[in-house]
């Protein structure tokens, strides 16, 4: 069954949390797989693990959400590349860990095609800066992608986040991921200057490739 891909622009967190939690509860087993892809407006997250004191320098502009994904805090904000997977795993035949190997391929996959080498690191979700020729040394293991899941009835929904051209100062915020001193990077500040839509096709591109592997 292919994907229906919805591309929702720039939209509020909550109405759209909330609308993935109705879509999965709603669906059936004839339900399509969706992916929705977008930017979201400033907003930190604090998924089920999480601790609010990891928001050590709070924001009046920015809102902290309380949400049912794993995983610690976390910040959404225009340039970033959000991508919501409402999937049925069972009918694909994924399992939660492989699930998230492939998210991380494909966004692997979606920097090397601009020359970033990028990895994963034990303990520590998410896909971060290799060393290499031509990056600077402070931004050497830096976080450049997020990932968060909630699997319901053998169905997930949440996803990941690619930082394209981010406010890193509202990373400045938080304990990424609970990790004090954990650096937050974007694909700008790496010297790509790709606009956001591109790298969104190219990143949707990966992970269709990785959900329909066998």
């Amino acid at each position: 069954m292919p994907f229906l891909v919805k591309h929702l622009g720039l939209v509020d967190y909550v109405s759209t949390y909330e609308a993935m939690r109705t879509f999965t509860k709603e669906r059936d087993t004839n339900t399509p797989d969706e992916i929705w892809v977008l930017q979201h407006l400033p907003v930190f997250t604090l998924g089920l693990a999480g601790d609010a004191n990891n928001l050590h320098s709070p924001s009046q502009e920015i809102p902290l959400v309380q949400v049912d994904r794993g995983g610690e805090i976390t910040y959404h904000g225009p340039g970033q590349v959000v991508v919501y997977l409402l999937l049925d795993l069972k009918r694909l035949g994924i399992f939660v860990k492989e699930l998230v190997s492939r998210i991380e391929q494909a966004l692997i996959d979606t920097l090397a095609d601009y020359e970033i080498q990028a990895q994963r690191l034990k303990g520590a979700p998410g896909i971060y800066i290799a060393n290499q020729p031509g990056v600077a040394e402070e931004w050497v293991g830096a976080k450049v992608a997020a990932l968060g899941l909630k699997v319901s009835k053998s169905c997930s929904y949440h996803g990941l986040a690619l930082n394209v051209a981010t406010d890193l100062e509202a990373f400045g915020r938080i304990h990424p991921c609970g990790y004090e001193g954990l650096r937050t990077v974007d694909m700008q500040t790496l010297g790509i200057k790709d606009n956001i839509e591109t790298i969104s096709q190219r990143l949707l591109k990966h992970l269709q490739k990785q959900l329909m592997s066998s």
